[in-house]
């Protein structure tokens, strides 16, 4: 199986890229952020809950985030490969990831970093507020969740790197040319 984690500050382009990769290499896609807002959605219990912390620019707990994870790849047994995409956050996330893949004999392929500078982030996330008002693209929120991600989330990055698994692609420019660099990283791997 391939079994990639897309990773990147909120604004960097992951949930368009994700598409792209899903599509060329017929991945199922899990998005912590997409399950959240199902749940929110449908006013579930969960969604209650993940609603408040989201609303005040929290993560949700690991447990409900790797319990939901866990639930996703198991639907999907026939699957060719999964593209994780806002997950894992947390060093403790990344472990547990690793171990419930090793529980059914997979692992992480490949972590991919899109790499993108604040600037950039800030300006694509208040051009995407206009177009989705995403209640966590408000400014404030936004900041937090910035913050998060360059104080807690990066650190994601070395527990990988120490398993040879990161690669990083340069993620401001054209779409398609962003694609392009990850089909790249990914055509090169050994799955």
């Amino acid at each position: 199986m391939l079994n990639l984690v897309l990773f990147g500050p909120p604004g960097a382009g992951k949930g368009t890229q994700s598409q792209k990769l899903i599509d060329h290499y017929q991945l199922v896609h899990i998005s912590t952020g997409d399950i959240f807002r199902m749940h929110i959605k449908n006013q579930t219990e969960l969604g209650k809950k993940v609603s408040q912390l989201i609303a005040d620019g929290k993560l949700v707990p690991d447990e409900i985030t790797i319990a939901m994870l866990e639930e996703e790849v198991k639907q999907n047994p026939q699957a060719k490969g999964f593209i994780f995409d806002g997950f894992p956050r947390t060093v403790t996330q990344a472990e547990a990831l690793d171990a419930f893949l090793a529980g059914i004999n997979e692992k992480i392929t490949a972590v991919i970093a899109l790499d993108v500078t604040q600037e950039e982030l800030t300006r694509r996330i208040a051009e995407r507020h206009k177009i989705t008002n995403r209640p966590d693209d408000d400014a404030e929120k936004l900041k937090k969740r910035i913050e998060e991600y360059f104080t807690k989330t990066v650190l994601v990055l070395p527990y990988y790197e120490a398993q040879g698994k990161l690669d990083k692609v340069n993620g401001i420019g054209e779409i398609d040319t962003i694609f392009a660099d990850l089909c790249s990283v990914v055509d090169r791997l050994e799955v």
